[in-house]
């Protein structure tokens, strides 16, 4: 006799005991390697963190096929490339597996995504990794994709730029109690130590948004993370010469921003951002002034 067929299959044999539906029954931070596009000709090799859920429809069924969403899971996904297609079709037959017990089907992967990026001024280059989360869902009635991404960059308080130009002002009519200022004697004496009177407080500060797509989409990373690091005009650097460390200072007193400031622009770059059926977003700016953080949310077409 077949060994198989003769070990218990106590999700098919038995019924629950308090019949009822649950909305997701699945597993959760399964390791899972593949590819994600960071350009039209390049991609690059992602160690993600998978959570894979089924709903529970039918009231009286014990319990999932657990197994054979991990195998689906394995064989459609390690080391593949992502796409819409491949992703719909992991959907599709995670239902399928589970032989009328389910209707719905979740995947969620957690990774960093490490990007090259450049200098501003010297070409200096690096690595910058940003979380992401994409979650793929499909039910009887529709499907829609989210992306999750945490972006970090630099802010520059508005109050504490206003405060140290003030007392700039002030040292400077000290030192200089004639009517006349002679331009070098200027210069000079502001770049020296007595020069420096105050310095503005600025503190990495980050931007988490959720993006929600109808369908199953897959978009680009390296093109969002790009779009938002310039609406918020102040992106983290990775290597950099002293040349690139001035001309950040010089972008940050370009873009002084209230946690107010980095919220509105991020809002307005969404409300142009085509294709999305929601989003939402929260800025942190984690605070060199106070041991507490300054924060501002925004969402639309979520409901809560």
């Amino acid at each position: 006799m077949n060994q198989s067929h003769s070990l218990p299959d106590i999700t098919m044999a038995d019924k629950a005991r308090n019949p009822s539906t649950l909305q997701w029954v699945g597993m959760s931070d399964i390791a899972v390697p593949f590819f994600v596009a960071i350009s039209a000709v390049d991609s690059t090799q992602v160690a993600a963190k998978a959570d894979i859920y089924v709903s529970l429809d039918k009231a009286d069924a014990k319990g999932i096929h657990m197994s054979r969403l991990y195998r689906l899971l394995y064989q459609q996904l390690a080391h593949s490339h992502l796409s819409a297609g491949q992703i719909t079709d992991l959907l599709d037959t995670g239902i399928k597996t589970q032989h009328g017990i389910s209707q719905s089907a979740q995947l969620k992967l957690s990774f960093d995504l490490t990007l090259r990026k450049t200098s501003l001024l010297s070409q200096q280059a690096g690595y910058q990794a940003y979380h992401v989360a994409l979650t793929f869902t499909q039910t009887p009635n529709a499907s829609f994709s989210d992306v999750e991404i945490t972006i970090p960059y630099s802010s520059t308080c508005p109050c504490s730029a206003s405060l140290s130009q003030q007392l700039l002002a002030q040292a400077i009519d000290q030192q200089f109690d004639q009517d006349a200022i002679d331009k070098e004697t200027l210069l000079k004496w502001i770049e020296s130590a007595q020069g420096s009177i105050a310095t503005p407080h600025s503190q990495r500060s980050f931007a988490n948004l959720q993006l929600r797509w109808n369908g199953i989409v897959c978009p680009d990373l390296r093109e969002l993370i790009e779009y938002f690091e310039a609406a918020i005009g102040t992106p983290v650097q990775t290597a950099v010469k002293r040349e690139d460390e001035q001309a950040f200072a010089k972008l940050n007193a370009e873009n002084l921003l209230f946690c107010e400031d980095a919220a509105r622009r991020l809002k307005n770059a969404l409300n142009e951002f085509s294709g999305l059926i929601g989003y939402r977003f929260k800025v942190d700016h984690q605070e060199s002034l106070h041991a507490h953080n300054a924060v501002a949310f925004d969402q639309y077409g979520f409901d809560g």
